[in-house]
């Protein structure tokens, strides 16, 4: 065996012995771009618990806070936005009227560092943050790389410790990941950097990864739940996207819009790689169920979300949404079992805008 493949054998051991912490919130991310400038992100959110998530149209101008203590960031959103949020404090993913998608994963290796004299942000307003602010992914590494401020991790309505790391992709195609690793930012940016998981931080996983590439994927998957294995499929599957938008069932589809195709392309990876609702593993009573999905179409701006818990196939179109200066904030309410068929623009209500748990810092 090389030595490459001995490394990879030792990573993959270790990520099998921490699965009990992995899986606390089990979410996945995968990217994909293709030809005429299509791009689509999809994530799972995956939980032990019922977060209340409701869709939430922002317009731009909106007044935010870090909601991380005294000294918390202060900022102006420059952008509009469709967020998912969690128990109603925090957006945990979403779109921006630019076509930036962020989505928080959770991360328990992340550590922010001392806090220090700097201004704060709550991990929980991490995405909003890059939503209200940036329109590419370039624009938010040139502009966190020199860390404006530090991150403080509130602890969750369910006890959880907030610990996550950050991904951002944009109309492009391109992509960064942001972690903090014993307290120092660690950037991933590059197109490369398609498929994101858990546990453990970003470049081991990229070195277990390339242990199954090697392996193909056509011989031989790992199956099990574990964040390392949902990498593993996501990224096999997503190699064979193209092939299945473009080629094979072209035809068959209503439309031949291939925004759409890719779209429901990239659904189709999302569910293939959920945890089904209720999986328990003995000994493992924390193993996350994935309670949502959402595909973000950023060439077209439309924002699909698909529901665990309830029977929707449903979508939000930015561009029939007002998201201008002054305009409402709106709530689509999904929680408690709401169920909706097709394009929701119109059924947003307006709304008083969710309040971002505060959190003193340490």
């Amino acid at each position: 065996m090389t030595i490459k493949k001995n490394i990879s054998m030792l990573l993959i051991a270790s990520a099998i012995g921490s699965m009990s912490i992995e899986q606390s919130m089990a979410c996945s991310r995968v990217m994909y771009s293709g030809p005429s400038n299509v791009v689509v992100t999809g994530r799972s959110m995956d939980w032990m618990e019922d977060m209340s998530a409701n869709l939430w149209a922002l317009p731009k101008g909106i007044s935010n806070t870090g909601a991380a203590g005294p000294n918390s960031i202060t900022w102006t959103s420059k952008y509009g936005s469709v967020v998912t949020t969690a128990y109603d404090i925090a957006a945990a993913d979403g779109m921006n009227e630019k076509g930036l998608v962020a989505n928080l994963l959770y991360l328990s290796k992340a550590q922010y560092g001392q806090v220090g004299n700097k201004p704060t942000l709550s991990s929980l307003m991490w995405a909003q943050y890059a939503l209200d602010n940036f329109a590419t992914v370039d624009e938010a590494v040139q502009a966190l790389k020199s860390e404006p401020f530090r991150i403080v991790a509130p602890v969750l309505p369910n006890g959880s410790a907030s610990t996550l790391h950050l991904s951002l992709s944009d109309a492009s195609g391109d992509s960064a990941i942001f972690e903090y690793l014993d307290g120092k930012l660690v950037i991933h940016h590059g197109k490369q950097y398609q498929v994101m998981t858990n546990d453990p931080s970003y470049d081991k996983q990229l070195a277990i990864n390339s242990y199954w590439k090697d392996v193909g994927g056509v011989n031989f998957l790992p199956g099990t739940i574990s964040p390392s294995d949902r990498f593993a499929r996501g990224a096999y599957m997503l190699s064979a996207m193209p092939n299945t938008v473009l080629k094979r069932f072209s035809s068959a589809l209503p439309t031949k819009n291939l925004e759409t195709q890719s779209s429901l392309s990239m659904l189709g990876i999302m569910r293939s790689i959920s945890v089904p609702l209720g999986e328990s593993v003995p000994g493992k009573p924390d193993v996350a169920s994935t309670l949502w999905r959402s595909v973000a179409d950023q060439k077209s701006r439309v924002y699909y979300f698909d529901s665990a818990l309830s029977p929707n196939a449903m979508w939000v179109d930015l561009k029939k949404l007002d998201l201008s200066q002054g305009s409402p904030v709106k709530k689509l309410t999904t929680a408690g079992g709401k169920i909706y068929a097709g394009e929701t623009s119109q059924l947003f209500e307006p709304a008083k805008i969710f309040k971002p748990m505060d959190v003193k810092p340490y």
